[in-house]
């Protein structure tokens, strides 16, 4: 005995707004579907709008315009007898919902409001959308006059319910209410949902595929029955890359899967399951029948329709498989490689600038096209007609075909070494090889003249010449000789992308790609302005620390020796004089910190929400090792000093691929100010307290009683303050107070909770003493000659 059903879950890369291609993408997908067998076919999350509408989605047009759709959709002959849901947003008694609508045959059966809105990460759902808070329950929906006149139906039914067909029964989730820890899944399944869907926008972050995959296989595991996850792909418009990976799942195994990173517009993952699996698994579960046997049940709408054929012994069903994940070095080769080929194709240019130093940075935006190319290439010759097209309309080449990577990567990538005499020979060497090993067409210029001649008008303007750090100059000169390179290099870069395709005789301009990593934004390590200033950044929610790993990842898979010399090379800004040919320059020491070092505050700051007190807490324990608490505390004050100063950069970020969840990019994930008081007072005060407590700590008093008297006489010997009157404690804006024989100790306002330690008096109890602070959190000799280290602007304390 078997009632067996073939499965379509869909993985499209839509693009917002784009409503034709949307729909394109879409019946390709229900024919795809439908020619593999299957019966019922779903998408991802808003895939007839496309994911990434934002604030189009308060525009009515957007709606009017889903509608259109879905109705051309619906009328096509190729969606008969077959059930199919497609995702768009709906207005509902002037409430908009982000929803999944079911249609069978030219009629609509259901419209699935959303439940839990998502609002961390890239997410702002309910910016646009509200939740549907109705458990299991349903309104009337008065349909628009386009659908009535073409369908008969006047309304259908919006809310929490579920599809029955004569053979099965059907239960809906969207996205986020899988990752909520009262996912509807489980209530569904005890009330007889067999089939549990879920359309999905989820966006790739690094070493976090594995997440999704745990949640769909322990969904059907702990409820029992197929579990359908369709998921958006690729670059619909903003900085996220969505993760692909559509999957469907059986009683705690995955029994089919889709790509995580493909080049494929339309990718249709199958699976057949035997519905008496299902059945048989839950019926095993005592417990589960226990509570579902009591459990409320859900509104059924019926349809008369069967998912199973009568005649199917002979379709075997799908077999479990075994889930390979990609490491995180080739999460950064192929993600941002797939981001920037939508970009390339959607944008209308012509292919990509890159000012290339021959560091690890630069040489990893290089290395990630070059890897792009070998995407395009592979597809041609898997038979993608799409990718052919696209490429042949960049290039405009109705006759090209890609067949060598290289030979591509010359046509889209253009590199420049914008050296001056601040440069080394290694660096413009490093960058010439790794161009010549990847195929790019490459480019060496000088821009001594070009910093010459703006230093001279400075001069004839001024009668002033600012002199470098080496030269006598004070570190304000200094940054600004360094900042005038800089920003010439960015001047530069756009000049030559807008020019260098007529120099080659090709139609269009080039994009410019900036190459500015995660760590050195979060730091402001860099200039305001400069290169790393770019039309779209692919390394920009990278670290330091995996983009080596990368390297040496793409050394070996794509057959690049120079990159060993990059990799050991150390980091450098080349901004300064060379000292006998030799560098005098380094971004660490620059920096104040390591490239270990920043990407370990970047995710305590964002990831675990530390403060600079909480961030000392936590170091002082995982890195005793190697610092000591007062090594950990200049650090800590260092990093936000920094941060805080150069925070307003992060506005004028290049938008960048997001690849890490400590990124500070300000524009949708990191809200955070732009303008912070520097200094840090209170805050660096505790730090500075709980040091103190560390490095210093209290023994039990002498059996004399000194300590007791000196606080009836108003002095403490271990703090060194003076007690306060009553009108000094109210004009505290934080006191506490200790009443030993009659007499009040109190705080001055310079105090902090953190300054009072427990201990035991001599006569066994517990009071509060107060410990001394050697530091205001103000700038001593130490935090001043930080000043000079900020690329940018240099400042006064405030």
């Amino acid at each position: 005995m078997g009632r067996k059903v073939t499965l379509a879950v869909a993985t499209l890369n839509q693009w917002a707004l784009d409503f034709e291609g949307n729909m394109s993408r879409i019946m390709e997908s229900i024919l795809e579907a439908r020619e593999m067998g299957a019966t019922y076919r779903t998408g991802p999350e808003l895939e007839v709008t496309g994911y990434s509408c934002e604030d189009h989605f308060h525009e009515s047009d957007t709606y009017l315009h889903a509608w259109e759709i879905l109705l051309e959709i619906m009328m096509s002959p190729h969606c008969q007898n077959m059930l199919i849901d497609v995702g768009m947003p709906v207005q509902h008694r002037n409430v908009a919902y982000n929803c999944r609508v079911v249609f069978h045959n030219k009629r609509i059966l259901l419209i699935r409001p959303k439940l839990v809105m998502c609002d961390d990460g890239n997410y702002r759902e309910t910016r646009w959308f509200s939740s549907w808070t109705k458990e299991r329950q349903t309104e009337e929906y008065y349909l628009p006059r386009m659908i009535s006149a073409a369908t008969g139906q006047h309304t259908v039914p919006i809310g929490d319910a579920v599809i029955a067909t004569r053979d099965t029964c059907l239960g809906y989730e969207i996205c986020e209410e899988l990752w909520n820890p009262r996912s509807t899944h489980i209530d569904m399944s005890l009330s007889g949902v067999e089939i549990m869907v879920n359309s999905s926008g989820s966006y790739m972050q690094l070493r976090k595929a594995y997440i999704t995959t745990d949640l769909i296989r322990n969904a059907s595991y702990k409820a029992g029955g197929a579990y359908l996850f369709s998921n958006l792909r690729g670059c619909d418009g903003q900085r996220v890359y969505f993760n692909g990976c559509s999957a469907i799942a059986l009683n705690g195994h995955v029994v089919a899967r889709g790509k995580q990173f493909a080049l494929e517009d339309v990718e249709v993952t199958t699976a057949t399951v035997d519905l008496e699996d299902i059945r048989s698994y839950r019926v095993a579960m005592r417990s589960r029948c226990t509570v579902a046997a009591s459990t409320p049940t859900y509104p059924r709408v019926n349809v008369d329709f069967a998912l199973s054929h009568a005649l199917d012994l002979n379709i075997p069903p799908s077999a479990p498989l075994e889930w390979v994940y990609h490491s995180a070095e080739e999460e950064i080769a192929l993600g941002p490689a797939c981001w920037l080929w939508d970009y390339l194709r959607r944008s209308g240019q012509g292919g990509f600038f890159l000012p290339l130093s021959g560091g690890v940075d630069s040489s990893s935006t290089a290395i990630i096209v070059h890897s792009m190319c070998r995407l395009v290439v592979k597809s041609v010759m898997l038979g993608d007609i799409q990718v052919l097209h696209d490429i042949r309309k960049i290039l405009a080449d109705p006759d090209f075909t890609p067949d060598n990577p290289a030979a591509l990567c010359n046509r889209l990538l253009v590199t420049c070494y914008m050296g001056s005499e601040n440069s080394s020979k290694e660096t413009r060497q490093r960058a010439t090889s790794l161009a010549n090993q990847i195929g790019s067409y490459h480019l060496e210029i000088n821009i001594d003249g070009a910093v010459s001649a703006l230093l001279a008008i400075f001069n004839t303007v001024t009668g002033m010449k600012p002199l470098f750090k080496t030269q006598g100059g004070c570190p304000r000169q200094n940054l600004a000789l360094q900042n005038i390179q800089a920003r010439t290099r960015m001047v530069l870069s756009y000049l030559f992308a807008q020019l260098m395709l007529w120099v080659r005789n090709r139609p269009g301009g080039l994009l410019v790609l900036g190459s500015a990593n995660v760590d050195e934004a979060l730091r402001g390590y860099m200039t305001k302005y400069d290169c790393s200033s770019a039309d779209i950044n692919p390394i920009g929610g990278i670290s330091k620390t995996d983009l080596k790993r990368f390297l040496l990842y793409a050394k070996d898979k794509f057959n690049l020796p120079i990159i060993s010399d990059i990799v050991t090379a150390p980091p450098t800004a080349e901004l300064e004089p060379l000292q006998n040919g030799a560098l005098a320059q380094t971004d660490e020491e620059d920096m104040g910190m390591t490239y270990n070092e920043l990407s370990e505050f970047g995710r305590l700051r964002k990831q675990n929400y530390c403060g600079p007190y909480s961030m000392f807490c936590k170091l002082v324990s995982m890195w005793k090792d190697s610092c000591t608490p007062r090594e950990i505390s200049d650090k800590v004050k260092h990093f936000f000093r920094c941060y805080a100063i150069n925070r307003h950069k992060m506005t004028v970020l290049t938008p960048s691929y997001h690849a890490e969840s400590y990124s500070p990019d300000d524009n949708r994930f990191d809200h955070r100010p732009f303008l912070y008081r520097a200094n840090w007072s209170w805050q660096f005060k505790c730090i500075d307290e709980e040091l103190e407590r560390i490095t210093c700590p209290i023994t039990a008093p002498p059996s004399s009683g000194d300590d007791y008297g000196s606080a009836k006489s108003g002095h403490s010997p271990s703090s060194g303050r003076r007690a306060t009157s009553g009108a000094d404690k109210c004009s505290s804006p934080l006191f506490f107070s200790e009443t030993t024989a009659g007499t009040t100790a109190g705080m001055s306002s310079g105090g902090s909770a953190h300054q009072l330690n427990n201990h035991v008096n001599h006569h066994g109890h517990e009071s509060l003493k107060l410990t001394k602070s050697h530091s205001s959190g103000g700038y001593s000799k130490m935090h001043s000659s930080v000043m000079g280290k900020i690329k940018d602007r240099t400042g006064v304390p405030v």
